[in-house]
């Protein structure tokens, strides 16, 4: 399946993902570091730029074979106040030591604003990571190829619970303070994306259908975090969700730390959400499109729901990442249509927010449906990992396993 897109298609798709503008869309790098938390920089494209310090020391750990001792010293290291584990590698101890602590313009304020911003709209946000950002990331190409390829794309039900510890923690009302777990688990996804650039590059499957020579740049770090705050903050607004200027700013910080801890560079960080815009309309909305590997990955995903009762069918499903998302990337995805339930969702989703954020007296037909699908979304959700603790988040040392 190919990557090129038409300008029409980039400017409908991004239309309908409410993230791009009838602006001109460019394959160059050209977004300033003005517009960053840094405010200066070299201007260096960021698809080329890594994390070489860490890159090194996890490559040695693995060519050492290091990383199962790693691994089990580390499993007891979980809350931000946590002394590092012993037993590690001095280089390693001596890397954590540096990056284990928050950048010095982070904003104790604005992260608490956020964790109380994260509890307070959690029913949106558990939509919106899951149907929306989570299927996203299946048609952004390298992504899907990069987690497919990998050890974690072989058992989705555990990739899913990782990545969604990683949210978790987060959101979680003290995550960036000590005794919360943020910190910890932001660093461990670091020595993991480390691992996968090391080992992918060993992957004949991976590096026969990839454009890139090593995965997880700063780039694609980026594209993700669009994929996922970027993209959430525009359709809480397009959903007409209350959202104040404060808590907007305050969601958007703890987006530029958890950035910077996972080794963005910060002349990279978006340092408002129109810089975020004009960042996310060159480098996600044009890349869009559908892979072999992203289709199977979202119906892993899309399959996950099965073990529980949401209250409602896979067709109800379908139809909601479609309204998430698009009829385009449900038509990629090969998302089977279910009519009445697209036409419950696009006229009873809106409504069960108004009455829910007390905009209007009048409770819908639909809302005991949606209430109850929220509901149960959100114990699958939680049910895949909720803790560091009980989804340890370790380092990999191989790729996907050859059938």
């Amino acid at each position: 399946m190919t990557q090129n897109v038409s300008r029409r298609r980039v400017l409908s798709l991004g239309a309908a993902l409410g993230i791009v503008s009838a602006a001109n869309v460019s394959d160059a790098w050209a977004w300033s570091p003005a517009g960053s938390v840094a405010g200066v920089g070299a201007g260096t494209d960021p698809e080329y730029v890594w994390d070489d310090e860490v890159d090194r020391l996890v490559a040695s750990l693995l060519t050492h074979g290091q990383v199962p001792a790693v691994n089990a010293a580390m499993a007891s290291w979980v809350n931000n106040d946590d002394p590092l584990p012993g037993g590690l590698p001095a280089d390693l101890t001596a890397y954590l030591r540096k990056v284990n602590t928050l950048p010095s313009w982070a904003d104790p304020g604005k992260l608490a604003r956020a964790a109380d911003f994260n509890r307070r709209k959690d029913t949106y946000l558990f939509m919106l990571y899951g149907l929306g950002s989570g299927i996203m990331s299946t048609v952004i190409p390298r992504e899907a190829r990069s987690v497919y390829w990998s050890k974690g794309g072989a058992d989705m039900k555990d990739r899913a619970a990782k990545t969604f510890t990683f949210g978790y923690d987060l959101a979680q009302l003290n995550g960036f303070e000590p005794t919360g777990q943020f910190v910890v688990t932001a660093n461990k996804t670091r020595l993991v994306h480390a691992a996968v650039r090391h080992l992918l590059p060993q992957s004949p499957q991976w590096t026969a259908v990839t454009d890139e020579r090593i995965p997880i740049s700063n780039a694609n770090i980026l594209v993700t975090f669009h994929s996922l705050g970027t993209f959430v903050r525009r359709k809480l607004l397009e959903w007409k969700v209350p959202f104040s200027a404060e808590d907007q700013d305050a969601f958007l910080h703890s987006w530029q730390v958890a950035l910077h801890l996972l080794g963005v560079r910060d002349e990279y960080i978006p340092k408002s959400w129109a810089d975020a815009d004009a960042q996310s309309r060159q480098v996600l909305t044009p890349i869009l499109a559908p892979t072999t590997e992203g289709v199977e990955l979202a119906e892993d995903l899309l399959s996950l729901p099965s073990q529980v009762d949401l209250g409602v069918t896979r067709g109800f499903l379908n139809e909601f990442v479609r309204y998430v998302l698009s009829d385009e990337i449900g038509d990629w995805l090969g998302l089977k249509r279910d009519y009445a339930s697209a036409a419950l969702i696009r006229t009873g989703w809106p409504a069960f927010i108004l009455f829910r954020e007390g905009l209007t007296p009048v409770v819908p037909a639909a809302f005991y449906v949606f209430d109850q699908f929220v509901r149960a979304l959100a114990m699958l959700f939680l049910n895949q990992g909720a803790s560091a603790t009980t989804t340890p988040i370790v380092i990999p040392t191989g790729n996907r396993p050859t059938p």
